[in-house]
């Protein structure tokens, strides 16, 4: 039997926690948290249960993980999504079309179930990278507001008014019949969103600045109805 380098054994371990986070996030989605189990976890991974406990402790460590895990991705896309795009609008844009696809392939469940059932230590270590997810959007905010691309604002009512109509249409996204439907309304959403916050366009759809906007002239915008 050839003998086992230490690197080939450390892509070994990390295949298998990736298998497991794999695992934990298709059970979450398909089941939901209650009654999960890690045995659950290792049979639909197709490893086993012992294996699972090598690497989480228990389901509120696979919880905590997975969680930073999908975080962690959403950030490195979302710095791919935005890059080289420069207008604030635009990039709030970008942003609200990547959660509602997050948001529509992962169910975490709500803060108050995740509390109840991790230490204080893992909760307040979630909160750390969920803060860092949130001054991405405050950035953004920040930046539109800045640049004049919205009204002047309190940053966080305007976080709270982005995801609470994220919430609402992911989904209305995930339950599309068809892809032309899907796109349609995250299209919608992302317009509804943006114009909630001030953003007005020109006629080709492009973000204009609040000097730029003509009293009693509107301009040409795609609907306010986020599509249902």
């Amino acid at each position: 039997m050839p003998r086992i380098s230490a690197a080939t054994n450390a892509a070994q371990r990390e295949n298998t926690k990736r298998a497991i986070l794999e695992s934990f996030g298709k059970l979450l989605y398909s089941r939901g948290l209650p009654g999960l189990t890690m045995t659950d976890v290792a049979k639909n991974a197709g490893i086993g249960r012992t294996a699972v406990y090598n690497y989480f402790a228990d389901m509120g460590e696979l919880l905590v993980a997975y969680a930073l895990d999908e975080t962690e991705r959403f950030l490195h896309e979302l710095d791919e999504g935005i890059a080289g795009v420069t207008n604030p609008i635009d990039q709030l844009a970008v942003y609200i079309r990547l959660q509602i696809e997050d948001l529509a392939r992962r169910h975490l469940p709500p803060g108050p179930a995740m509390r109840s059932m991790l230490s204080p230590e893992s909760y307040a270590r979630l909160g750390k990278h969920v803060s860092e997810l949130q001054m991405v959007l405050a950035n953004i905010l920040s930046d539109a507001i800045t640049e004049k691309y919205i009204p002047e604002n309190d940053i966080r009512e305007l976080a709270m008014l982005v995801h609470g109509s994220l919430s609402s249409s992911a989904g209305r996204a995930e339950d599309a019949p068809d892809v032309q439907t899907r796109e349609r309304q995250i299209q919608s959403t992302i317009r509804f969103i943006q114009m909630g916050l001030g953003a007005r366009f020109d006629a080709d759809g492009n973000p204009l600045k609040i000097e730029e906007i003509q009293p009693n002239k509107s301009e040409k915008t795609t609907n306010l109805t986020v599509a249902s």
